[in-house]
Protein backbone atom coordinates (compact mmCIF):
# COMPACT_ATOMS: atom_id res chain seq x y z
CA UNK A 1 0.00 0.00 0.00
CA UNK A 2 0.68 3.53 -0.45
CA UNK A 3 0.36 5.55 2.24
CA UNK A 4 -0.37 9.60 1.77
CA UNK A 5 -0.94 12.48 4.05
CA UNK A 6 -2.63 15.63 2.54
CA UNK A 7 -1.86 18.79 5.18
CA UNK A 8 -5.24 20.73 3.67
CA UNK A 9 -4.76 24.70 4.04
CA UNK A 10 -6.34 27.06 2.25
CA UNK A 11 -4.26 28.40 -0.52
CA UNK A 12 -2.00 25.36 -0.87
CA UNK A 13 -1.39 21.37 0.67
CA UNK A 14 1.41 19.54 2.14
CA UNK A 15 1.73 15.93 0.71
CA UNK A 16 3.98 13.28 1.89
CA UNK A 17 4.31 10.10 0.45
CA UNK A 18 5.33 6.38 2.03
CA UNK A 19 5.59 2.92 1.08
CA UNK A 20 4.15 0.56 3.81
CA UNK A 21 7.28 0.26 5.61
CA UNK A 22 7.65 4.12 6.53
CA UNK A 23 9.95 5.21 4.42
CA UNK A 24 9.28 8.30 2.89
CA UNK A 25 9.10 8.23 -0.92
CA UNK A 26 8.35 11.81 -2.20
CA UNK A 27 7.35 15.37 -0.48
CA UNK A 28 5.37 18.15 -2.53
CA UNK A 29 3.50 21.26 -2.03
CA UNK A 30 0.86 21.55 -4.23
CA UNK A 31 -1.68 24.73 -5.13
CA UNK A 32 -5.55 24.50 -4.03
CA UNK A 33 -6.42 23.87 -7.85
CA UNK A 34 -7.06 21.43 -10.54
CA UNK A 35 -3.61 21.90 -11.74
CA UNK A 36 -2.20 20.99 -8.07
CA UNK A 37 -4.46 18.12 -8.20
CA UNK A 38 -2.97 16.98 -11.07
CA UNK A 39 0.36 17.21 -10.10
CA UNK A 40 -0.36 14.83 -6.58
CA UNK A 41 -1.81 12.07 -9.40
CA UNK A 42 1.49 12.01 -11.12
CA UNK A 43 3.42 12.01 -7.92
CA UNK A 44 1.20 8.82 -6.82
CA UNK A 45 0.89 7.26 -10.16
CA UNK A 46 5.11 7.31 -9.88
CA UNK A 47 4.88 4.67 -7.49
CA UNK A 48 1.59 2.56 -7.96
CA UNK A 49 -0.36 0.91 -10.71
CA UNK A 50 -3.75 1.31 -9.70
CA UNK A 51 -6.26 3.70 -7.60
CA UNK A 52 -7.00 0.85 -4.60
CA UNK A 53 -3.10 0.76 -3.88
CA UNK A 54 -3.82 4.41 -2.49
CA UNK A 55 -4.81 5.32 0.83
CA UNK A 56 -4.84 9.05 1.73
CA UNK A 57 -5.09 10.92 5.17
CA UNK A 58 -6.52 14.21 5.95
CA UNK A 59 -8.24 16.64 8.18
CA UNK A 60 -10.88 17.21 6.57
CA UNK A 61 -14.18 14.90 5.47
CA UNK A 62 -15.75 17.09 2.61
CA UNK A 63 -15.19 19.53 0.69
CA UNK A 64 -13.63 19.74 -3.37
CA UNK A 65 -10.18 18.20 -2.93
CA UNK A 66 -11.74 15.10 -0.60
CA UNK A 67 -13.90 14.91 -3.21
CA UNK A 68 -11.75 14.38 -5.88
CA UNK A 69 -9.41 12.10 -4.30
CA UNK A 70 -12.36 9.52 -3.91
CA UNK A 71 -13.51 10.20 -6.98
CA UNK A 72 -9.99 9.13 -8.17
CA UNK A 73 -10.48 5.35 -6.50
CA UNK A 74 -8.46 5.94 -3.65
CA UNK A 75 -9.26 5.02 0.07
CA UNK A 76 -9.55 8.13 2.41
CA UNK A 77 -9.48 8.40 5.85
CA UNK A 78 -10.98 11.92 7.25
CA UNK A 79 -9.02 12.31 10.38
CA UNK A 80 -9.75 14.28 13.51
CA UNK A 81 -7.27 16.89 14.13
CA UNK A 82 -6.56 16.37 18.09
CA UNK A 83 -6.46 12.46 16.93
CA UNK A 84 -3.37 13.63 14.85
CA UNK A 85 -2.12 16.00 17.16
CA UNK A 86 -2.22 13.21 19.79
CA UNK A 87 -0.35 11.16 17.44
CA UNK A 88 2.55 13.51 17.13
CA UNK A 89 2.77 13.98 20.91
CA UNK A 90 3.40 10.00 20.40
CA UNK A 91 6.36 10.16 18.57
CA UNK A 92 7.90 13.91 19.48
CA UNK A 93 7.79 15.21 22.42
CA UNK A 94 10.19 18.68 21.53
CA UNK A 95 6.46 20.30 20.34
CA UNK A 96 7.81 20.89 16.43
CA UNK A 97 5.15 21.94 14.25
CA UNK A 98 5.47 22.29 10.66
CA UNK A 99 2.81 21.77 7.39
CA UNK A 100 5.02 18.81 5.75
CA UNK A 101 5.64 17.69 9.10
CA UNK A 102 1.81 17.13 9.22
CA UNK A 103 1.47 15.45 6.08
CA UNK A 104 4.25 13.16 7.38
CA UNK A 105 2.47 12.42 10.64
CA UNK A 106 -0.74 11.92 8.42
CA UNK A 107 1.08 9.13 6.34
CA UNK A 108 2.09 7.61 9.19
CA UNK A 109 -1.50 7.05 10.93
CA UNK A 110 -3.20 5.60 7.52
CA UNK A 111 0.18 3.59 7.83
CA UNK A 112 -0.06 2.33 11.14
CA UNK A 113 -3.82 2.90 12.94
CA UNK A 114 -6.42 3.14 9.96
CA UNK A 115 -7.91 0.07 11.55
CA UNK A 116 -8.72 2.93 14.20
CA UNK A 117 -9.92 5.60 11.73
CA UNK A 118 -13.06 6.20 10.29
CA UNK A 119 -12.82 5.99 6.34
CA UNK A 120 -14.60 9.20 4.88
CA UNK A 121 -18.18 8.68 3.93
CA UNK A 122 -19.73 7.37 0.69
CA UNK A 123 -22.97 9.82 0.88
CA UNK A 124 -24.82 10.03 -2.03
CA UNK A 125 -25.01 13.83 -3.46
CA UNK A 126 -28.21 14.01 -2.49
CA UNK A 127 -27.74 13.31 0.98
CA UNK A 128 -24.94 15.66 0.73
CA UNK A 129 -27.10 18.36 -0.42
CA UNK A 130 -29.24 17.78 2.23
CA UNK A 131 -26.62 18.48 4.84
CA UNK A 132 -24.83 21.90 3.44
CA UNK A 133 -28.59 23.10 3.29
CA UNK A 134 -29.76 21.92 6.62
CA UNK A 135 -26.49 23.34 7.82
CA UNK A 136 -26.89 26.81 6.25
CA UNK A 137 -30.76 26.47 7.68
CA UNK A 138 -29.36 26.18 10.88
CA UNK A 139 -26.31 28.17 11.03
CA UNK A 140 -29.32 31.26 9.78
CA UNK A 141 -31.46 30.63 12.65
CA UNK A 142 -28.46 30.79 15.16
CA UNK A 143 -27.58 34.03 13.48
CA UNK A 144 -31.61 35.23 13.83
CA UNK A 145 -31.19 34.35 17.37
CA UNK A 146 -28.81 36.40 18.30
CA UNK A 147 -29.76 39.59 17.00
CA UNK A 148 -32.94 38.83 18.84
CA UNK A 149 -30.89 38.63 21.87
CA UNK A 150 -28.94 41.75 20.64
CA UNK A 151 -32.59 43.60 20.54
CA UNK A 152 -33.92 42.15 23.57
CA UNK A 153 -31.26 43.77 25.76
CA UNK A 154 -31.47 46.60 24.09
CA UNK A 155 -34.87 47.06 24.70
CA UNK A 156 -34.65 46.30 28.52
CA UNK A 157 -32.35 49.11 28.63
CA UNK A 158 -34.54 51.91 26.96
CA UNK A 159 -38.02 50.32 25.83
CA UNK A 160 -39.70 48.11 28.15
CA UNK A 161 -42.71 48.37 27.16
CA UNK A 162 -42.27 46.94 23.79
CA UNK A 163 -41.00 43.80 25.47
CA UNK A 164 -44.47 43.97 27.19
CA UNK A 165 -46.25 44.77 24.07
CA UNK A 166 -44.35 41.48 21.99
CA UNK A 167 -42.67 39.41 24.62
CA UNK A 168 -40.41 36.89 23.87
CA UNK A 169 -40.95 36.69 19.78
CA UNK A 170 -39.14 40.25 18.84
CA UNK A 171 -39.28 38.51 15.15
CA UNK A 172 -42.69 37.96 14.59
CA UNK A 173 -45.17 39.61 12.28
CA UNK A 174 -46.53 41.97 15.17
CA UNK A 175 -42.76 42.80 16.16
CA UNK A 176 -41.66 43.87 13.10
CA UNK A 177 -44.51 46.06 11.77
CA UNK A 178 -44.50 48.54 14.66
CA UNK A 179 -40.94 48.70 15.87
CA UNK A 180 -39.69 49.77 12.39
CA UNK A 181 -42.32 52.34 11.97
CA UNK A 182 -41.42 53.58 16.02
CA UNK A 183 -38.25 52.26 17.29
CA UNK A 184 -38.70 54.51 20.85
CA UNK A 185 -41.10 55.04 23.22
CA UNK A 186 -42.38 58.42 22.50
CA UNK A 187 -43.14 57.78 18.92
CA UNK A 188 -44.39 54.52 20.05
CA UNK A 189 -46.46 56.19 22.26
CA UNK A 190 -47.80 58.39 19.44
CA UNK A 191 -49.70 55.87 17.70
CA UNK A 192 -53.42 55.00 18.12
CA UNK A 193 -55.12 51.76 18.33
CA UNK A 194 -56.00 52.42 14.24
CA UNK A 195 -52.32 53.05 13.18
CA UNK A 196 -51.02 50.12 15.01
CA UNK A 197 -54.21 48.18 13.71
CA UNK A 198 -52.82 49.52 9.49
CA UNK A 199 -49.42 48.41 10.39
CA UNK A 200 -50.52 45.14 11.73
CA UNK A 201 -52.50 44.61 8.63
CA UNK A 202 -49.68 45.77 6.07
CA UNK A 203 -47.31 43.67 8.21
CA UNK A 204 -49.21 40.70 7.86
CA UNK A 205 -51.31 39.87 10.31
CA UNK A 206 -54.72 38.48 9.09
CA UNK A 207 -56.86 37.75 12.49
CA UNK A 208 -57.88 39.51 15.52
CA UNK A 209 -56.62 42.81 13.88
CA UNK A 210 -58.61 44.95 16.73
CA UNK A 211 -57.87 42.99 19.60
CA UNK A 212 -54.21 42.56 19.12
CA UNK A 213 -53.76 46.37 17.99
CA UNK A 214 -55.01 47.16 21.24
CA UNK A 215 -53.10 45.20 23.30
CA UNK A 216 -50.03 46.52 22.05
CA UNK A 217 -51.78 50.25 22.09
CA UNK A 218 -52.01 49.60 26.27
CA UNK A 219 -48.53 48.47 26.30
CA UNK A 220 -47.05 50.80 24.95
CA UNK A 221 -49.10 53.63 26.78
CA UNK A 222 -48.06 52.40 30.51
CA UNK A 223 -45.97 54.78 32.07
CA UNK A 224 -42.08 53.57 32.19
CA UNK A 225 -38.72 54.81 33.22
CA UNK A 226 -37.03 56.80 30.50
CA UNK A 227 -33.54 57.31 29.27
CA UNK A 228 -32.70 61.01 28.17
CA UNK A 229 -33.72 62.10 24.75
CA UNK A 230 -30.39 61.56 22.85
CA UNK A 231 -29.76 58.00 24.34
CA UNK A 232 -33.36 56.99 22.92
CA UNK A 233 -32.38 58.60 19.30
CA UNK A 234 -29.39 56.23 19.42
CA UNK A 235 -31.21 53.16 20.62
CA UNK A 236 -33.28 53.69 18.46
CA UNK A 237 -31.41 53.67 15.34
CA UNK A 238 -30.01 50.73 16.75
CA UNK A 239 -33.11 48.94 17.15
CA UNK A 240 -34.18 49.99 13.14
CA UNK A 241 -31.06 48.13 12.31
CA UNK A 242 -31.79 45.44 13.88
CA UNK A 243 -35.25 45.17 12.58
CA UNK A 244 -33.92 45.41 8.57
CA UNK A 245 -31.36 42.56 9.86
CA UNK A 246 -33.51 39.94 11.58
CA UNK A 247 -36.52 40.98 8.91
CA UNK A 248 -33.95 39.98 6.05
CA UNK A 249 -32.71 36.94 8.41
CA UNK A 250 -36.20 35.51 8.74
CA UNK A 251 -36.20 35.65 4.41
CA UNK A 252 -33.55 33.70 5.00
CA UNK A 253 -34.43 31.20 7.24
CA UNK A 254 -37.82 30.78 4.91
CA UNK A 255 -36.14 30.68 1.64
CA UNK A 256 -33.65 27.94 3.03
CA UNK A 257 -35.74 25.56 4.60
CA UNK A 258 -38.05 25.33 1.17
CA UNK A 259 -34.65 24.19 -0.67
CA UNK A 260 -34.08 21.75 2.34
CA UNK A 261 -37.63 20.73 1.97
CA UNK A 262 -37.40 20.15 -1.80
CA UNK A 263 -34.35 18.02 -1.55
CA UNK A 264 -35.36 16.06 1.36
CA UNK A 265 -38.51 14.98 -0.13
CA UNK A 266 -36.65 13.81 -3.04
CA UNK A 267 -34.33 11.16 -0.46
CA UNK A 268 -35.75 7.54 -1.05
CA UNK A 269 -35.22 7.36 2.97
CA UNK A 270 -37.25 10.81 3.73
CA UNK A 271 -40.57 8.81 4.77
CA UNK A 272 -38.63 6.22 6.61
CA UNK A 273 -37.42 9.11 8.88
CA UNK A 274 -40.52 11.27 8.45
CA UNK A 275 -42.25 7.80 10.24
CA UNK A 276 -40.41 8.46 13.45
CA UNK A 277 -42.17 10.37 15.97
CA UNK A 278 -41.45 13.94 16.80
CA UNK A 279 -39.10 14.43 13.28
CA UNK A 280 -40.53 16.69 11.25
CA UNK A 281 -39.18 17.99 7.79
CA UNK A 282 -36.36 20.15 9.30
CA UNK A 283 -35.32 17.91 12.05
CA UNK A 284 -35.73 14.93 9.46
CA UNK A 285 -33.31 16.35 7.13
CA UNK A 286 -30.90 17.98 9.56
CA UNK A 287 -30.83 14.24 11.07
CA UNK A 288 -30.17 12.28 7.49
CA UNK A 289 -27.94 15.04 6.24
CA UNK A 290 -25.62 14.59 9.57
CA UNK A 291 -25.57 11.00 9.56
CA UNK A 292 -25.26 10.47 6.23
CA UNK A 293 -26.83 7.94 3.82
CA UNK A 294 -23.83 5.57 3.37
CA UNK A 295 -24.92 2.00 3.78
CA UNK A 296 -21.86 0.62 5.45
CA UNK A 297 -20.45 4.02 7.46
CA UNK A 298 -22.06 2.41 10.90
CA UNK A 299 -21.40 -1.24 11.81
CA UNK A 300 -24.51 -1.20 14.61
CA UNK A 301 -26.41 1.14 16.22
CA UNK A 302 -23.79 1.44 19.02
CA UNK A 303 -21.54 3.08 15.86
CA UNK A 304 -24.23 5.27 15.10
CA UNK A 305 -24.69 6.32 18.87
CA UNK A 306 -21.18 6.68 19.35
CA UNK A 307 -21.43 8.88 16.45
CA UNK A 308 -23.93 11.26 17.22
CA UNK A 309 -22.07 11.24 20.67
CA UNK A 310 -25.10 10.52 22.60
CA UNK A 311 -24.00 7.35 24.41
CA UNK A 312 -21.67 8.18 27.32
CA UNK A 313 -17.97 7.01 28.07
CA UNK A 314 -16.38 5.23 30.85
CA UNK A 315 -13.59 6.55 32.78
CA UNK A 316 -12.31 3.08 34.66
CA UNK A 317 -9.18 3.06 36.88
CA UNK A 318 -8.87 0.57 39.33
CA UNK A 319 -11.64 0.89 41.74
CA UNK A 320 -12.40 3.96 39.95
CA UNK A 321 -15.53 4.39 37.24
CA UNK A 322 -17.08 6.90 36.54
CA UNK A 323 -19.54 7.44 33.71
CA UNK A 324 -19.79 10.82 31.45
CA UNK A 325 -21.57 12.44 28.69
CA UNK A 326 -19.60 12.95 25.78
CA UNK A 327 -19.17 16.34 25.32
CA UNK A 328 -16.96 16.10 22.24
CA UNK A 329 -18.96 15.47 19.50
CA UNK A 330 -21.04 16.69 15.94
CA UNK A 331 -22.90 20.44 17.33
CA UNK A 332 -25.12 20.37 14.54
CA UNK A 333 -26.49 16.57 14.79
CA UNK A 334 -26.30 16.99 18.60
CA UNK A 335 -28.68 20.17 18.73
CA UNK A 336 -31.42 18.35 16.13
CA UNK A 337 -31.32 14.94 18.42
CA UNK A 338 -31.98 16.94 21.42
CA UNK A 339 -34.91 18.59 19.86
CA UNK A 340 -35.94 15.37 18.47
CA UNK A 341 -35.96 13.65 22.17
CA UNK A 342 -38.08 16.83 23.21
CA UNK A 343 -40.61 16.89 20.42
CA UNK A 344 -41.52 13.07 20.70
CA UNK A 345 -42.92 13.46 24.15
CA UNK A 346 -45.71 14.61 22.90
CA UNK A 347 -45.69 12.36 19.66
CA UNK A 348 -44.78 8.61 21.51
CA UNK A 349 -46.01 7.68 24.35
CA UNK A 350 -43.42 5.06 24.43
CA UNK A 351 -40.96 8.04 24.60
CA UNK A 352 -43.29 9.72 27.16
CA UNK A 353 -43.06 6.85 29.13
CA UNK A 354 -39.17 6.26 28.77
CA UNK A 355 -38.52 9.84 29.80
CA UNK A 356 -40.96 10.26 33.16
CA UNK A 357 -39.39 6.73 33.95
CA UNK A 358 -35.73 8.30 33.91
CA UNK A 359 -36.97 11.54 35.50
CA UNK A 360 -38.67 9.44 38.31
CA UNK A 361 -34.93 7.59 38.74
CA UNK A 362 -33.55 11.17 39.64
CA UNK A 363 -32.28 12.16 36.00
CA UNK A 364 -32.11 16.02 35.32
CA UNK A 365 -34.12 16.93 32.39
CA UNK A 366 -31.47 17.28 30.46
CA UNK A 367 -30.58 14.03 31.54
CA UNK A 368 -33.36 12.27 30.58
CA UNK A 369 -33.44 14.32 26.81
CA UNK A 370 -29.87 13.16 25.74
CA UNK A 371 -30.63 9.42 27.33
CA UNK A 372 -34.27 9.69 25.56
CA UNK A 373 -32.47 10.91 22.12
CA UNK A 374 -29.65 7.93 22.45
CA UNK A 375 -32.43 5.75 22.60
CA UNK A 376 -34.24 7.05 19.41
CA UNK A 377 -31.03 6.77 17.52
CA UNK A 378 -31.13 3.30 18.00
CA UNK A 379 -34.29 2.70 16.53
CA UNK A 380 -33.18 5.17 13.57
CA UNK A 381 -30.73 2.74 12.70
CA UNK A 382 -32.71 -0.40 13.22
CA UNK A 383 -35.50 1.18 11.05
CA UNK A 384 -33.00 2.31 8.33
CA UNK A 385 -30.74 -1.14 8.54
CA UNK A 386 -33.83 -3.03 7.58
CA UNK A 387 -35.79 -0.65 5.65
CA UNK A 388 -39.02 -0.39 7.76
CA UNK A 389 -41.04 2.16 8.96
CA UNK A 390 -41.27 3.31 12.60
CA UNK A 391 -43.93 0.91 14.88
CA UNK A 392 -44.67 2.03 18.26
CA UNK A 393 -45.30 -1.22 19.48
CA UNK A 394 -41.88 -2.98 18.25
CA UNK A 395 -39.65 -0.01 19.23
CA UNK A 396 -40.75 0.15 22.80
CA UNK A 397 -41.71 -3.64 23.08
CA UNK A 398 -38.66 -4.59 25.53
CA UNK A 399 -39.36 -2.07 27.63
CA UNK A 400 -43.14 -2.64 28.27
CA UNK A 401 -42.19 -6.80 28.79
CA UNK A 402 -39.48 -4.97 31.48
CA UNK A 403 -41.68 -3.21 33.38
CA UNK A 404 -44.03 -6.35 33.21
Amino acid sequence: MLCVGVDWALAHHDVCVMDDTGKVLGRKRIADSLTGLAELHALLAEHAEEPDEVVVGIEKDRGLIVTALIAAGYLVYAVNPLASSRYRDRHHVSGAKSDPGDAKVLADMVRTDRHNLREAAGDSALADGVKVLARAHQRAIWSRQRHLNALRNALKDYFPGALEAFGTDLSSIDALAVLAVAPTPPIARALTVEGIRVLLSVGGRQRNLERRATEIFDALQRPQLAQPPVLESAYGHVTTSSMRMIAAANAEVAELEGALTADFEKHPDAKLILSLPGLGTVLGARVLGEFGDDPDRYVDAKSRRNYAGTSPITKASGRSKVVLARFARNRHLGDALDWWAFCSLTKSPGARGYYDELRARGKTDRQARRQLANRWVGILHACLDSHTPYDEATAWSQRRELAA
